[in-house]
C-alpha cells in the first residue's frame, strides 16, 4: 500500500509540474493487429527513461477484461531483474519477452501459436519511479478459411436449374466466396446468379455449353483457400424407356416369385402324399368270408347221409322222389349265408332196431343237431 501510494504521488507530481523529462513509451506502431491462427505476433512496447527515474523497473503485460466488473488477467511480468512468464495458464509457454534484458528499453513481448481465444486487448505498463507509461494493443486472432468443398446440388441435366455449392467449414467471418470458370472460354454462364456470402451459384436453364471446370475461392482478411469442380451437363433421360424397363422388371420378378411358390407348393404336396401312402394299409386280396355256413352245410350233408344209411329200401324209393338230395352242394352254396341257404324238408323216418339189423345196417349213435346244423 505504501509503495502504491508513493508511486501514484510521484505520477501526480509529474503531471502537475508538467515535467517533460520522465519515462516515455516511444512505440508508434499500430494499436490494432489482425493475425491468422497459428501465426506469431510481436506486441511492441519501447520506452525511454529519464535521469530522475531512479526506482526499480517493473514491466507488466495484462489482458484487459471486456467486462468492467471483472479483473484484468496478468500475462507476463518483469520485476527485480527477473521475468515471470507463467501467470496466465492459457498462454503458458507461448508468451516471452522480446529482449533478454528489458531494462535496455524494450518491453515488447512475442505471442506464438496464436489461437482464436487469444483475441483481446493487451496493455503494457512500465514503471520506474517516479516515471510511468502504458500502451494498449488490440489483437484479433482470425481463423483463415479451411479448404472448401465444391459440389453440384440437384440434377445436372439440360434444361434444368443447376446449383453449385461451395462451403468452408472453418474460418472467421465474414467469408467471401467467388466462382470462376477455368476451362473453354473462362466465362461464367450468362444466366448464373452468384451468392458471395452463401457461396452458391445458380445456373438457370443449363445447356451443354455450361459443362467444364469451375473453381471456388473462399477468403477472409487473413487467408484464402479454393476447390475445383468438374461440371458435366447431360441430356435428359428417356422417361418412357425407363418406365417400360421398370414394368418389365417388375413382371419378371412376379413371374419368378410365382414359379418359386408353385414349386414349393408342389414339393410340399408331394411330400405330404408320400407320407400318407407310407402309412396306408394296402389290401391285395379281399379278406376270406366266413366259413360258418360251409361248416353248417357239411354238417347237414353228413346228417343226411347218416339218415340215408339208416333208411330201409322201402324208404329209399320215397326219398329218391326228392331231387334236392341228389346233388352235392356247390361252393356257392357253401359260401351262401345261412339266412339264404334253403333248408331241407324235415324227414320223419323211424327205423326200428330189428328192421335195421335185417337190412344189414349197423346202429350208429348220431349226435343231436339243431336247426342250423350245429352239433348240440
Amino acid at each position: 500500500m505504501d509503495f502504491t501510494t508513493s508511486y501514484l504521488g510521484g505520477v501526480l507530481i509529474c503531471l502537475i509540474t508538467g515535467t517533460a523529462h520522465g519515462l516515455d513509451i516511444t512505440s508508434q506502431g499500430s494499436t490494432s493487429i489482425e493475425m491468422a491462427s497459428g501465426q506469431s505476433v510481436k506486441l511492441d512496447c519501447q520506452f525511454t527513461l529519464a535521469s530522475q527515474d531512479s526506482g526499480p523497473l517493473d514491466i507488466e503485460w495484462s489482458l484487459v477484461a471486456s467486462d468492467n466488473q471483472k479483473d484484468d488477467k496478468m500475462v507476463i511480468l518483469y520485476s527485480g531483474d527477473r521475468a515471470y512468464e507463467d501467470y496466465y495458464p492459457a498462454l503458458k509457454g507461448r508468451v516471452h519477452f522480446n529482449s533478454p534484458d528489458p531494462k535496455n528499453g524494450d518491453a515488447s513481448i512475442n505471442l506464438t501459436g496464436l489461437k482464436a481465444s487469444d483475441t483481446g486487448t493487451y496493455q503494457c505498463r512500465v514503471k520506474k519511479a517516479p516515471g510511468f507509461g502504458s500502451r494498449k494493443i488490440l489483437v484479433t486472432v482470425m481463423v483463415k478459411p479451411s479448404k472448401p468443398r465444391c459440389y453440384a446440388e440437384g440434377p445436372t441435366q439440360v434444361g434444368k436449374d443447376v446449383v453449385l455449392k461451395c462451403v468452408s467449414t472453418e474460418g472467421t467471418i465474414p467469408l467471401q466466396y467467388t466462382w470462376e470458370k477455368t476451362s473453354d472460354s473462362k466465362l461464367l454462364p450468362a444466366s448464373a446468379l452468384l451468392d458471395p456470402v452463401g457461396g452458391s451459384m445458380n445456373i438457370r436453364n443449363a445447356s451443354n455449353s455450361y459443362s467444364g471446370t469451375y473453381r471456388c475461392t473462399a477468403k477472409n482478411r487473413v487467408g484464402m483457400d479454393e476447390c475445383v469442380l468438374q461440371l458435366d451437363i447431360t441430356p435428359p433421360p428417356n422417361t418412357a424407356g425407363i418406365i417400360a424397363g421398370a414394368i418389365i422388371a417388375v413382371l419378371l420378378v412376379l413371374i419368378i416369385i410365382a414359379i418359386i411358390l408353385f414349386c414349393c407348393c408342389r414339393a410340399r404336396y408331394k411330400k405330404k402324399y408320400e407320407k400318407e401312402i407310407s402309412y396306408e394299409i394296402r389290401e391285395d386280396v379281399p379278406p376270406p368270408k366266413s366259413r360258418v355256413s360251409t361248416a353248417r352245410s357239411f354238417t347237414s350233408v353228413g346228417s343226411q347221409r347218416s339218415s340215408l344209411g339208416s333208411m330201409s329200401p322201402s324208404n329209399l324209393h320215397e326219398y329218391a322222389l326228392k331231387p334236392q338230395y341228389d346233388k352235392i352242394p356247390s361252393v356257392e352254396d357253401y359260401e351262401r349265408p345261412p339266412s339264404h341257404a334253403p333248408l331241407p324238408p324235415p324227414v320223419n323216418v323211424k327205423v326200428g332196431g330189428p328192421n335195421l339189423s335185417r337190412m344189414g345196417g349197423i346202429a350208429v349213435m348220431i349226435p343231436a343237431q339243431n336247426r342250423d346244423g350245429s352239433i348240440v
